[in-house]
């Protein structure tokens, strides 16, 4: 994989992850879900923080986040372009590219979405609102993608947990972090091709 292939794979995610939160935050009110199969459902939530919805405290938690991620991209960016200028393996230039769209694609979100929308909580959000919900460097991330694979009552045999009610894989998504997981994983799976020395 060459440089040029490699921005057009993170403007391809990058096109498909806006759109579809765009298409999200005007279309569906927060908390609102649609249930596609019994195993995978269109649930829109809001993260205003990291992963799981884990947040820096503080008043100036969400900002020192924002900048933090800024400063990550850079690194990613730089990664990326050293790593085509050195010939590496096409397989690292695909999860490198992967990594960077999906972390510039959240970023999007954290730094503009708060100046551009208006709050989703209890109505549909409308772009360039008179009233948007935040400040720049203060929007919060849209997540949509919901796979409970399993939804139900544990057995009272297991341990602990017999007989309460369990989800397996809760976690609400979107496209950016399918496309940093799918990055990292790749440098995983692959690591003595993408690391050959």
């Amino acid at each position: 994989m060459t440089l040029k292939k490699s921005i057009l794979l993170i403007v391809l995610i990058l096109l498909i992850d806006q759109i579809s939160k765009v298409y999200i935050k005007t279309t569906f009110q927060l908390h609102e879900e649609v249930g596609v199969f019994s195993w995978f459902r269109i649930l829109f939530v809001e993260n205003d923080g990291m992963a799981w919805g884990a947040k820096i405290p503080g008043t100036y938690g969400k900002l020192i986040l924002t900048l933090f991620r800024l400063v990550a991209i850079c690194g990613i960016g730089y990664w990326l372009w050293d790593s085509a200028r050195k010939k590496s393996a096409g397989i690292l230039l695909c999860a490198v590219a992967l990594i960077f769209a999906g972390a510039l694609g959240n970023i999007i979100d954290s730094v503009f979405y708060g100046v551009i929308f208006d709050a989703s909580y209890a109505n549909v959000a409308t772009a360039f609102a008179d009233q948007p919900y935040g400040t720049l460097f203060h929007g919060k991330v849209v997540d949509m993608l919901s796979f409970p694979l399993y939804n139900g009552v544990l057995p009272n045999w297991i341990p602990v947990w017999g007989g309460e009610r369990f989800t397996f894989f809760d976690p609400v998504f979107n496209v950016a972090d399918v496309a940093i997981s799918t990055g990292v994983g790749m440098l995983i799976v692959f690591n003595k091709k993408t690391f050959p020395k």
